[in-house]
């Protein structure tokens, strides 16, 4: 009896999926099948768009891009690229840590050393610095220091 059972339940779900396979849709994605056969034609439809741009929004776009260029301009050590950059961004406007630019050298000096001593406490903070030597924390803290400056100039 039990095997009359298994026998009929597989011959239904064969018939369910061959049923289903033969009706296309929802065995290759049903409602979402729709949409990726409908993709190649927006893309074309987008690509379009983007050619029919007028001359005054490539002007606009073409100046912000010089102008977020030029705010990045300045160049900075790789110390401070391999060191203080990921997290504070290569302005000093920081990223996922705070804002650096426009800090004068002799605090950011200070609060460098704090953080190397454990005075602050940031593990983070604490195991970047603490192979850094005295003499290139207060280059960094120069260097920080100097962000406003060369902006303005």
């Amino acid at each position: 009896m039990k095997h009359i059972i298994v026998a009929s339940l597989t011959v239904c779900i064969l018939f369910l999926m061959g049923y289903t396979y033969k009706t296309g849709r929802a065995f290759q994605g049903g409602e979402a099948g729709k949409i990726i056969e409908d993709i190649d034609s927006f893309e074309k439809r987008e690509n379009s768009f983007a050619q029919n741009e007028d001359n005054s929004q490539k002007d606009a776009l073409k100046s912000l891009k010089d102008k977020a260029g030029n705010l990045g301009a300045f160049k900075v050590s790789k110390l401070y690229k391999s060191r203080c950059a990921s997290c504070h961004g290569v302005n000093g406007n920081g990223i996922i840590g705070p804002k650096l630019f426009g800090q004068k050298a002799d605090t950011v000096y200070n609060k460098l050393k704090d953080y190397k001593t454990g005075k602050i406490e940031s593990p983070v903070m604490r195991g970047i610095l603490i192979n850094v030597d005295e003499k290139n924390l207060k280059m960094l803290a120069d260097e920080i220091g100097m962000f406003a400056t060369i902006v303005t100039k």
